[in-house]
């Protein structure tokens, strides 16, 4: 099955699951509220790769209503969910369906963000993103990306993967949604070590590159191209 039809057939609980299952789920997208630069009433350009839902967007828009939003998705169904949910914002929302390893847009952006998406690709691939990332943005300007991190050693993967399994059947969710997100990890997932990614970002050209916030196998990535 494609990616995005895997994520496609997810749809009718993927928003629900993923404050469930995403570790801290409020205390992630808080702290990538608050790292943004920008005061409030700035029209900002925010580009959303792997939007999905429109989860992230969702919370950008809370702090920046008046910024304009591409969303930026292979998978249809998931950014049919997106359209509905920013209904009211016609002005301020556009959508595209496709592959962002290959995007070209001729926009520039304050801010670029994404949100467990990007652990999909390759090293290479991921490389390669970023340095694209880096010439879409504006200066001053900001990438930032929620994403899963590969932990150094086998002890602390399956410490990180142990928790997970915990947390998630605390929550009471449907043995059939775990499955289908173990599957999901299992046949697509290829997460990086952080160390990796961060020398990726500053290869791409990016200062002030950090892992803000972490928890387990989840951070909170900050780039900047000043």
């Amino acid at each position: 099955m494609a990616i995005e039809q895997a994520f496609n057939s997810s749809i009718d609980y993927y928003d629900n699951w993923m404050k469930k299952a995403l570790p801290n789920y409020s205390d992630i997208f808080k702290t990538a509220q608050e790292i943004i630069p920008f005061t409030s009433d700035n029209p900002i350009n925010v580009l959303d790769l792997g939007a999905g839902t429109g989860l992230f967007s969702k919370h950008i828009l809370e702090r920046y209503p008046h910024a304009h939003f591409i969303l930026y998705d292979l998978a249809d169904k998931m950014l049919d969910v997106a359209k509905e949910r920013f209904k009211s914002y016609p002005k301020q929302f556009e959508y595209i369906i496709g592959d962002y390893r290959n995007f070209q847009i001729s926009s520039q952006f304050d801010l670029v963000i994404s949100s467990l998406s990007i652990h999909h690709l390759t090293d290479n691939e991921k490389s390669n993103l970023f340095h694209t990332i880096y010439s879409k943005l504006r200066s001053p300007g900001l990438f930032m990306n929620i994403d899963q991190i590969r932990a150094d050693t086998h002890y602390l993967r399956k410490l990180y993967w142990d928790h997970w399994l915990k947390q998630v059947r605390q929550q009471e969710l449907l043995e059939n949604q775990i499955q289908d997100s173990i599957n999901r990890r299992e046949t697509y997932d290829q997460d990086a070590l952080m160390s990796d990614q961060l020398q990726w970002l500053s290869e791409a050209g990016f200062v002030n590159v950090d892992c803000i916030y972490k928890n387990y196998f989840v951070g909170v990535f900050h780039a900047m191209k000043e």
